[in-house]
């Protein structure tokens, strides 16, 4: 998706920080422990060894004041990140943001600089994210500070669909049906929305070009259209229709034309996805009366199941763009946010929480809290959250990632 602002950025001088002096007795046992806390910083940022239990990234935050640093704090935490001083940090982030935002990255134990720029031509907020996107993209981790979500925000009986920024800043409605609307789902590659709506009656799915406002039916059978799910390339949907009797899954190009059935069961089959290659299709359905995730061949073929250990009941799914995770819904005693390998196995439980998705770092995941009807953001290895901005008093939830 296009970026909506335009962000300038120069390379600067910035003023170097100073180095800390090193207790003469303790200096050789302070400088093993520093290459230790690099060789952990380094293994946390790029792998999910430690789903769950992995300990933050240490940086260290100065000179950035306000707002600016609100962004800062938030950003980085939801990637992993935890806040010390100097002495026990990692990476150095120091700066200014009166006015404009200049921002510099160091890392402590090589003394490298990882960023040094200034940052111009849009909110001073923005600017904060773009100084946080530059910084993890020096880490080889996919930014997330200027992407968009999609969610459902309810109020009394009815419901419409928003967008936002990923921390729920400037958030503004893509909807005024005034009836339920349901699963937003990003388009990938265009500014633009599948979504599902009961404007007609019966539930249907539409697609909605946001610059332009203009919206198309794609689905509406009669009965349920429902569940609609974007393929990676931007060309094909696959939804859940019950025209031919059965809930089943269907897939078609994204306008709604060349309809396909993929399942012929009396079950009902739900909250499909696609793997990030775009070759399968991950859902939830019932296998002898006990619900499971399983998997279908995008083209159709003969479903398989994905092991779940450790947890019952699995739904609603969300495969990780690096295509090495499932997310989903764990509906036992109460409803936990739960990460697979996408082969299947065992399963681990993160925190309370629906409808997972993931952004596209493959690492950070939006869901519903349930409780206060807030979106939440989890960072998966080390199980931080926090809540985003709600932008209306009712219940946000069915959260869609742009990716």
């Amino acid at each position: 998706m296009k970026s909506l602002f335009t962000i300038s950025m120069t390379n600067r001088s910035l003023p170097s920080r100073g180095t800390h002096a090193v207790h003469k007795v303790l200096g050789l046992v302070v400088a093993a422990l520093g290459l230790c806390r690099t060789a952990r910083a380094q293994i946390d940022i790029t792998s999910y060894s430690g789903v769950g239990n992995a300990p933050p990234v240490w940086v260290a935050l100065s000179g950035f004041t306000g707002e600016a640093a609100q962004v800062l704090k938030f950003d980085l935490y939801v990637q992993g990140f935890g806040f010390t001083n100097t002495d026990n940090a990692q990476y150095l982030l120091s700066g200014s943001s009166n006015g404009n935002l200049e921002g510099r990255v160091t890392d402590r134990f090589s003394k490298n600089a990882l960023v040094a720029k200034g940052y111009s031509g849009a909110s001073l907020r923005r600017q904060a994210h773009a100084f946080v996107d530059d910084f993890v993209t020096a880490l080889n981790r996919k930014p997330i500070g200027r992407t968009k979500i999609a969610f459902k925000a309810k109020a009394g009986r009815n419901s419409e669909i928003y967008v936002a920024d990923f921390d729920g800043h400037s958030g503004s409605a893509v909807t005024s049906d005034g009836t339920l609307v349901f699963a937003p789902c990003w388009i990938p590659g265009r500014f633009a929305l599948v979504y599902g709506s009961y404007k007609l009656g019966n539930p249907g799915i539409f697609s909605q070009d946001l610059s332009s406002g203009s919206r198309k039916t794609v689905a509406y059978y009669g009965g349920s259209s429902i569940s609609p799910a974007v393929s990676p390339d931007g060309r094909k949907l696959v939804l859940v229709l019950s025209k031919d009797g059965w809930t089943d899954l269907y897939v078609a190009d994204v306008n709604g034309n060349g309809l396909k059935r993929l399942t012929k069961s009396p079950e009902d089959e739900s909250s499909p996805c696609w793997s990030p290659n775009g070759e399968w299709i991950c859902y939830a359905t019932k296998i002898k009366e006990r619900r499971v995730l399983c998997k279908i061949p995008a083209g159709g073929g003969t479903p398989q199941r994905i092991a779940t250990v450790g947890v019952r009941s699995p739904t609603e799914p969300d495969w990780s763009p690096d295509g090495k995770w499932i997310a989903f819904t764990a509906q036992m005693a109460d409803f936990q946010i739960c990460v697979v390998p996408a082969a299947g196995g065992d399963a681990t439980i993160l925190v309370p929480g629906e409808d997972p998705c993931w952004s596209p770092n493959s690492r950070t995941l939006i869901f519903n809290r349930r409780s206060g009807g807030h979106l939440s953001l989890l960072d998966v290895p080390t199980k931080q959250v926090k809540d985003v901005s709600r932008v209306s008093s009712g219940i946000n939830s069915q959260p869609s990632w742009a990716r």
